[in-house]
């Protein structure tokens, strides 16, 4: 079974930090960019950063610039999302896919999604 597991998530406070893990089962990862992306109550899917093939680009959104770094380590077939310096408004459920490159960086161009890991930052 083709399947992302991801793992991390949880209650952090303010200036916080977590990382996220998203662990491929039953495919290859390294034949693939990862994108990562979250949702927020009542808010539309808005997409975090994106990790191409062997590591060649990282590219992230403006707000998480910065802060968060996406990596992989394909001899664990497993791609991190760090995130440093947490503020409330990055609570939402993060989730990562796969595709075959980055750009367009468009949600609707990945498949094989995560279930999906919760990350709430609060005091």
């Amino acid at each position: 079974q083709l399947q992302f597991v991801e793992s991390g998530g949880g209650l952090v406070q303010p200036g916080g930090s977590v990382r996220l893990s998203c662990a491929a089962s039953g495919f290859t990862l390294d034949n693939y960019a990862i994108g990562w992306f979250r949702q927020a109550p009542g808010k539309e899917r808005e997409g975090v950063g994106c990790v191409s093939r062997a590591s060649t680009t990282t590219n992230y959104m403006a707000s998480v610039k910065g802060r968060f770094t996406i990596s992989r380590d394909d001899t664990e077939n497993t791609s991190y999302l760090q995130m440093n310096s947490l503020t409330p408004e990055d609570t939402a459920v993060y989730r990562c896919a796969a595709a075959w490159s980055c750009q367009p960086f468009r949600d609707g161009r990945f498949s094989l999604w995560g279930q999906g890991t919760q990350v709430t930052v609060s005091s």
